[in-house]
């Protein structure tokens, strides 16, 4: 008899060992009934139940991205990262241009105002602009700096 109790102390000490090894899923079907079973379902999403703590985690591999997915999915945010890098590349080469055409008409607007004759070369000859010409030269470099000088994105002021 003491061999029979013996038997019977192992055999329930074993058993929940064995319980917690096999795995269970639980599963919803088209018609909204959920099931439970040893095997996972094929062709339905099924989430693995924790037999000892009762939480569950996904288990159907159209849950889990495959190495190709993943190959892909990083592929695609290198790519972005490509565009925004170049996208900030070409933001910085306009606003380098912004500086140079606003530190050029303010530096042409000075030589306007500070000298009263200007000389320009046309067809190979020199010639003095006249005072007219000079007021639309002004007129044109302060267009320049008013679009190069301010903010980015603001318009021209309006006269």
């Amino acid at each position: 008899m003491n061999r029979k109790i013996l038997m019977l102390t192992l055999l329930m000490a074993m058993t929940p060992g064995l319980v917690a090894g096999a795995s269970v899923y639980k599963w919803t079907d088209e018609n909204g009934v959920t099931h439970f079973g040893d095997r996972q379902p094929t062709g339905a999403n099924s989430e693995q139940v924790n037999v000892r703590s009762g939480t569950t985690s996904r288990s159907q591999s159209g849950q889990r991205q495959s190495a190709q997915e993943q190959l892909g999915e990083l592929q695609e945010q290198q790519s972005s990262q490509e565009q925004r890098r170049q996208e900030t590349a070409v933001e910085e080469a306009r606003r380098k241009q912004r500086e140079a055409n606003c530190a050029t008409a303010r530096s042409n607007l000075d030589v306007l105002n500070s000298n009263a004759r200007i000389r320009v070369e046309e067809n190979g000859e020199m010639r003095y602009l006249a005072p007219d010409e000079i007021e639309e030269q002004r007129r044109r470099f302060r267009e320049i700096m008013e679009e190069n000088c301010g903010p980015e994105g603001s318009a021209p002021a309006e006269r």
